[in-house]
C-alpha cells in the first residue's frame, strides 16, 4: 500500500473501525480481532476510553499545556483493572528528535533475531560517521571498532548520535523505514540519520551546505544556538552572513519541522511501544535487552521520571532539538497488556528547555496521582 493510499484508508477506515469498536463496547461486545496493527491499535484505544482516571488526567495535562509556552502533546494508554486511553496528541505528526533511536534499535535487533546480524559483529568508526550530540563517540578515533551490542547501548542509554548513525548505516534507511511500516502500517514519516537532519535543516539556507563535510557540521556545535551558530555556518561556507537565507536559527529549524521527516503521530509511536512490550516485534532476549537499555538511559532525570514515584519501572527514551523535546516510554513494561502504561509526550515552540522539563515532570506527577494511583488501588 502506498503512503497516499494508506492516508486515504485511514481517513475512510479508521473512523469506521473506531465507530464499530465503540458501538460494540456499548453493546457489551468484544470487537473482532484484526491482523492490521494500526487498526488493532485504533480498536484498543477506542475500547479504553471510559476509565475514571482519564478525565482527571486530561484536566491536569490541559493545565500543563496552558502553562507552557508552545504546545504539549500527550498520549497515555493504560492496561489493567481500569484501562483507558488519553489522546491529546491529535491526528497531527510530532517531531521525534532522538526518540527515533527506539525504532532504529528494534530494526537492528530484528536482524539479530533473524541471524543476519550478530551482537558481536564489529563496525569500524569512519570520520564520515561523526555527528554532534550526546555520548562519547566523538572522543574516539576513526578506525576504532565497536560491536553492535556496544553501539546499541550507546545509542539507547546515552543517546549517542554517532553510534545511531553507524547502526542506520548498517541496516540501511530503506530497510529501517520499510520495517516501521510493517510494524504499524502508517503514522510515521521517513526516519533519517541524525546527520541528515542537519543537512536537511541547513540546506535551504545556502547552496554550499551540501558540499560541507560532516566535520564542518559537527564544528557548528561549538557556537551557541541562535545567531552565533548562523555566523559559524557562514564561516564554514566562507561567505558573508548576509548571504545566508535565514533571519534566525529558529526560522531555519521551523521550516525543517514543517516537513514530515522524523515525525510520527503519538498514537502510531504508541503502537510501536505497545508491540515492543508485548513481545510482538522481537524475541524475548532482544525485548529484554531493549527494555533494560531504556530503563538505564542517562538523559531522562529531568523529565517524566522526575515526577513519578521513586522506584517506578519506566523504560523510556528522550529526544531534544531546538525548541523541540519528547519523552516516550512504558511504565511497568513487564506487565505489557496486563497492566503496563504507555506514555508519550512531546513539547514544541517553548522558549527554554526548562519550560518543557517542567511540563514533563508535571505529567509524571499527574500520572502518579491518576492512572498509577488508580492501578495501585486495584
Amino acid at each position: 500500500m502506498t503512503p497516499r493510499s494508506y492516508t486515504r484508508c485511514l481517513r475512510r477506515c479508521v473512523p469506521v473501525v473506531l465507530a464499530a469498536a465503540l458501538l460494540g463496547a456499548c453493546r457489551g461486545e468484544e470487537p473482532p480481532p484484526t491482523d492490521d496493527p494500526a487498526e488493532q491499535s485504533a480498536i484498543d484505544a477506542a475500547s479504553l476510553t471510559d476509565a475514571p482516571w482519564v478525565s482527571a488526567l486530561q484536566t491536569r495535562v490541559e493545565a500543563l499545556d496552558d502553562a507552557m509556552p508552545g504546545r504539549f502533546g500527550v498520549y497515555v494508554r493504560h492496561y489493567g483493572p481500569r484501562p483507558g486511553t488519553l489522546d491529546r496528541g491529535g491526528d497531527r505528526a510530532w517531531y521525534l528528535s532522538s526518540t527515533i533511536k527506539i525504532p532504529v534499535a528494534i530494526a537492528v535487533l530484528e536482524q539479530v533475531d533473524a541471524g543476519t546480524l550478530s551482537l558481536d559483529e564489529t563496525l569500524t568508526l569512519a570520520q564520515t560517521d561523526f555527528v554532534d550530540g550526546s555520548g562519547d563517540m566523538l572522543e574516539h578515533m576513526p578506525g576504532e571498532t565497536f560491536t553492535i551490542a556496544t553501539l546499541l547501548e550507546k545509542s539507547l542509554r546515552d543517546s549517542d548520535s554517532t553510534a545511531t548513525d553507524m547502526l542506520i548505516r548498517k541496516v540501511g534507511e530503506d530497510h529501517l523505514n520499510a520495517h516501521i511500516r510493517e510494524w504499524i502500517g502508517g503514522g510515521f514519516g521517513p526516519v533519517t540519520t541524525i546527520l541528515q537532519v542537519r543537512y536537511d535543516a541547513y540546506d535551504p539556507v545556502h547552496p554550499g551546505v551540501a558540499q560541507l563535510d560532516n566535520m564542518a557540521i559537527v564544528r557548528l556545535r561549538n557556537a551557541d544556538a541562535g545567531e552565533p551558530r548562523l555566523q559559524a555556518l557562514a564561516e564554514e561556507l566562507v561567505v558573508p552572513r548576509a548571504d545566508l537565507d535565514a533571519d534566525t536559527l529558529e526560522s531555519v529549524f521551523d521550516a525543517y519541522y514543517r516537513g514530515d521527516r522524523n515525525t510520527a503521530t503519538l498514537a502510531a509511536f504508541a503502537t510501536v511501544l505497545d508491540r515492543l512490550a508485548a513481545g510482538e516485534l522481537l524475541s524475548s532476549d532482544s525485548t529484554r535487552r531493549m527494555l533494560d537499555h531504556m530503563r538505564a538511559i542517562s538523559t531522562g532525570d529531568r523529565r517524566i521520571s522526575a515526577g513519578l514515584p521513586p522506584g517506578t519501572d519506566f523504560a523510556q527514551k528522550t529526544g531534544t532539538q531546538l525548541r523541540r523535546a519528547c519523552n516516550v516510554g512504558v511504565i511497568d513494561p513487564e506487565r505489557a497488556r496486563n497492566g503496563a502504561t504507555l506514555v508519550l509526550a512531546c513539547a514544541e515552540d517553548f522558549d527554554d528547555i526548562a519550560q518543557a522539563e517542567t511540563a514533563f515532570q508535571g505529567l509524571g506527577r499527574a500520572l502518579a496521582d491518576t492512572v498509577l494511583g488508580s492501578a495501585q488501588r486495584n
